[in-house]
């Protein structure tokens, strides 16, 4: 009998190492890219390098996690001032992204695919875009994404990206689009390049180190893609231009140092709220309640 017990202690034991070491393997550490996208439409965030550890103590690595460890990394005043989620009727959804505060208007894809909640799980390597809502009436933002996220390049070599825009069909079946006339931007600045009617747009990089592409169009209200072009040779410094103006009286220095470029961003709310309609996903749920209310 007591060699039964034993035996049995034993074999729960190591049961229950097993469960730990399962437990620690899937909450072990990795790294995301995050790239936000604030209320203005703006790139808050471009692909930034984010580990992830289990934020809040669920026993996985989420989306919530991510934002979270990247608001705390990024956002002036960390996640306590930029960053809320709480669980409600639809699960765990955002409160706040990025110091906004709409009453749930925001969208998160992971690897340009919708999630269905801040909980879903995330892996090394994935691409996490989070965007708020610049339009709360008619629900017009459109998340839209590049093919390719992240290029090596030659100065001076051309590069092809696609751009594509998630979109809804006959009875709201799921499309991706291409975006035709879009503009490309790079760091921040407008180009004369524009994406063909299959969405492809090949230009060329001049500066060296990390290049920031973007787009924009008339006539879609994008998400701002993101797309980092680098290309070799060292990084370029800030651009400094120095002016002295003597009198007799004084000698006066003036310092004009070209600002970096601002970063990109993602978002699409009409398709959230048509996709809470349907009962599609959790997460279209959470984007619509500002919608339905």
């Amino acid at each position: 009998m007591k060699k039964t017990i034993a035996i049995t202690a034993a074999f729960l034991l190591s049961c229950s190492a097993m469960s730990m070491v399962s437990n620690a393997a899937e909450t072990e550490q990795t790294s995301v890219y995050v790239t936000i996208s604030d209320s203005e439409g703006k790139l808050a965030a471009v692909q930034e390098k984010i580990d992830v550890t289990d934020i809040d103590n669920d026993g996985a690595l989420t989306i919530n996690d991510a934002l979270y460890i990247a608001h705390e990394e990024l956002f002036d005043g960390g996640a306590a001032a930029g960053y809320k989620s709480s669980v409600g009727q639809w699960g765990l959804g955002l409160d706040k992204l990025w110091g906004t505060e709409n009453g749930g208007s925001y969208g998160y894809y992971v690897n340009a695919v919708a999630s269905n909640g801040l909980a879903d799980p995330v892996s090394d390597g994935d691409y996490v875009d989070a965007f708020v809502y610049t339009d709360t009436e008619a629900w017009s933002d459109s998340y839209s994404w590049f093919d390719e996220r992240d290029k090596e390049a030659e100065k001076g070599s051309e590069v092809t990206l696609t751009l594509s825009r998630a979109a809804f069909g006959e009875n709201y079946t799921p499309l991706t689009l291409p975006v035709e006339g879009a503009k490309i931007t790079i760091n921040g600045e407008a180009t004369d390049f524009v994406t063909d009617a299959e969405g492809k747009v090949t230009f060329t990089v001049d500066k060296a180190g990390k290049n920031i592409i973007s787009a924009s169009a008339d006539d879609v209200n994008l998400v701002p893609p993101a797309a980092v072009i680098n290309v070799e040779g060292e990084e370029e410094p800030e651009v400094t231009t120095t002016t002295t103006t003597t009198t007799a009286v004084a000698t006066t220095t003036t310092t004009t140092k070209k600002a970096a470029a601002s970063s990109p961003k993602t978002g699409d709310k009409g398709i959230g709220a048509i996709a809470a309609l349907l009962g599609v996903s959790a997460a279209a749920f959470a984007v619509s309640r500002k919608h339905e209310d």
